[in-house]
């Protein structure tokens, strides 16, 4: 693809465009004093412009946070930095979706060393939680909702590694935004509105206290306050980072899990550490696409992309049923071997390099059919063998980094611990109770992840750091971008625009094997003939529409440095650029 063909579309710095009737008289909701589309707001993806610039840019699915992060690169911090402080920041103002009771995993470009680094910062399950434990509950899988789905919250050790490394600022400058909004508040955005918390919880009543402190849920426009979470940030800013697993903040941790009947002790916090990873690649038409290995799913888009690879879809029409129905073929073959193989590494022999490589990818992509739906696939025989945000950053000495962080569900497993101001994650649901998984339940074991960043370079030089949040169609969002930017030559912002289709119902990591060819949900925009076609060749559609993932991401050109942002629509954030 033409590096610079995307430049056509004629894009202009845009920071703050938000589609969809958000400043369009409609319904009132909830009380609100701003008047809202809310069926406008929920099918919205296109027509935003690629904001350009020159000396930074952050891209966040939340504006405050994208800003806060800019105000530290003006304040001479790096990538990392704002990339920190719109990740604190977020788990303010988006608190369903991220916190630091999650995980979070990157892949950054550091400039000084012209190299890609990773990180898992993923937590891992007590060491007195076991199979054996979990059988003498009667236990077949593990509650979503419950304690006991609890690993130990990864994502400030991350930001602690990251900040040692690379990071410039204090935490002071870093969390002083997050800690102002949560003390004076902010006004809650319109997307962030459909998902907050719709009424008091009689079972996690912290939860009610934390977000619903009238008793009434907030609607678009309201002021939300949150000092538990200002008086957390206040305690990390005082004692460091480290104060989360060996200082008050894990005591108080430990304290919680004990009186709610989860299983922590202070040595799971204690031995905990985020891990610096070697990312991984495959090569799709000249430009390497850069994933982590498990415990996540990242491999899942090599492995559909490289098997998307044998066929000439740069000749198709894009969102055409031509097009998405290989798309579907070779995510639900890679998705099998998901379900399979992938686990954590310290504790199982994943077959990482056969699974993302060209010949492998070759034999998998036999199995499909170009004009027929697939009715079952399995995993491959091998040799030897919800809620997210996603941001990136960049910086004027030419660092980046892709992040993800989450809490799993929206509001992960609905427990606040007393005091503190945010949602312990319920990642640990996703171990399989199945002793002959490779993700089955061990003590002091990462559990499968679904959050992955993602980065792309061609010939050893950095192209653009990108990510797709959103549970299981991660793989997919990251294969459909592109297909959109390399295969059709789209901006980074229009490949972000473009509608999307989603796959569901494939074998997964938790145990449960499919028992047909899934279903596929199409987005508002995808044609009434793509779907017609789509279900002559076998696919099951299911009714209605919705929006796919939240996508961010930053392209970049050299001699002068540039950086092109795009944010997805779907979302409430932007790209800010300076």
């Amino acid at each position: 693809m033409n590096r610079r063909s995307f430049i056509k579309s004629g894009g202009i710095v845009s920071a703050t465009t938000l589609l969809g009737g958000d400043s369009v008289a409609g319904e009132f909701q909830g009380g609100s004093p701003v008047p809202l589309d809310p069926g406008a707001v929920q099918n919205r993806n296109r027509n935003r412009s690629t904001v350009a610039c020159q000396r930074g840019i952050v891209c966040t699915s939340q504006p405050l946070a994208s800003q806060a992060g800019i105000d530290v690169l003006k304040q001479g911090g790096s990538a990392v930095d704002a990339a920190i402080a719109a990740n604190a920041v977020l788990s303010v103002v988006e608190p369903m979706s991220n916190g630091p009771g999650g995980d979070l995993f990157a892949i950054g470009w550091d400039e000084s060393s012209r190299s890609l680094y990773g990180l898992n910062a993923s937590g891992r399950a007590p060491y007195g939680w076991s199979l054996g434990e979990a059988e003498k509950l009667g236990l077949t899988e593990i509650g979503l909702h419950s304690p006991l789905s609890w690993s130990v919250p990864g994502c400030v050790s991350g930001w602690d590694l990251l900040s040692k490394r690379f990071g410039k600022l204090s935490r002071s400058a870093l969390l002083e935004a997050a800690i102002y909004y949560a003390k004076e508040g902010f006004p809650v955005s319109p997307v962030i509105a459909r998902g907050w918390l719709k009424s008091p919880s009689k079972t996690h009543p912290t939860l009610t206290d934390t977000y619903l402190p009238g008793g009434e849920p907030l609607a678009f426009g309201d002021v939300s306050k949150n000092p538990g979470c200002a008086a957390f940030f206040e305690i990390l800013e005082r004692d460091g980072w480290g104060a989360f697993y060996q200082g008050e903040i894990a005591e108080r941790l430990v304290r919680f899990s004990k009186e709610q009947g989860g299983r922590f002790e202070l040595k799971d916090f204690v031995d905990h550490r985020a891990d610096w990873v070697a990312p991984v690649r495959a090569n799709y038409r000249g430009y390497d696409v850069w994933e982590l290995p498990p415990n996540g799913q990242g491999i899942a888009a090599l492995q559909i992309l490289n098997m998307l690879e044998q066929f000439d879809i740069p000749s198709m029409k894009p969102n055409s049923a031509e097009q998405l129905h290989l798309f579907l073929e070779a995510k639900k073959l890679a998705f099998e071997d998901r379900a399979v193989y992938y686990a954590d590494m310290d504790f199982a022999d994943v077959p990482v390099e056969w699974l993302i490589s060209k010949a492998y990818a070759e034999e998998r992509a036999k199995l499909i059919d170009p004009r027929k739906a697939a009715a079952k696939v399995s995993a491959g025989r091998l040799k030897g063998s919800a809620d997210t945000v996603y941001l990136t950053t960049a910086d004027r000495e030419g660092n980046m980094i892709s992040l993800i962080q989450s809490i799993y569900h929206g509001w992960g497993s609905r427990y606040v611990p007393d005091g503190l101001g945010f949602a312990i994650q319920n990642r640990g649901q996703l171990f399989s109770l199945n002793p002959k998984d490779l993700n089955r339940l061990e003590p002091h074991k990462r559990p499968f992840h679904t959050i992955i960043p993602a980065f792309l370079t061609k010939d050893g030089e950095p192209v653009m750091s990108f990510g797709v949040m959103g549970g299981d169609f991660q793989p997919q969002g990251h294969s459909q971008v592109l297909m959109n930017m390399i295969d059709f030559g789209m901006s980074p912002q229009q490949a972000g625009d473009q509608p999307r289709i989603s796959h569901s119902e494939s074998s997964t990591p938790t145990g449960s094997r499919s028992t047909g060819p899934g279903r596929v949900s199409c987005e508002y925009g995808i044609s009434e003939e793509t779907r017609s076609q789509l279900a002559e060749m076998g696919h099951e559609l299911r009714d209605g529409h919705g929006a796919f993932g939240g996508y961010q991401s930053i392209w970049r050109m050299e001699n002068p440095l540039r950086y092109f942002g795009g944010s997805d629509p779907r979302k409430d954030g932007c790209a800010i650029g300076y």
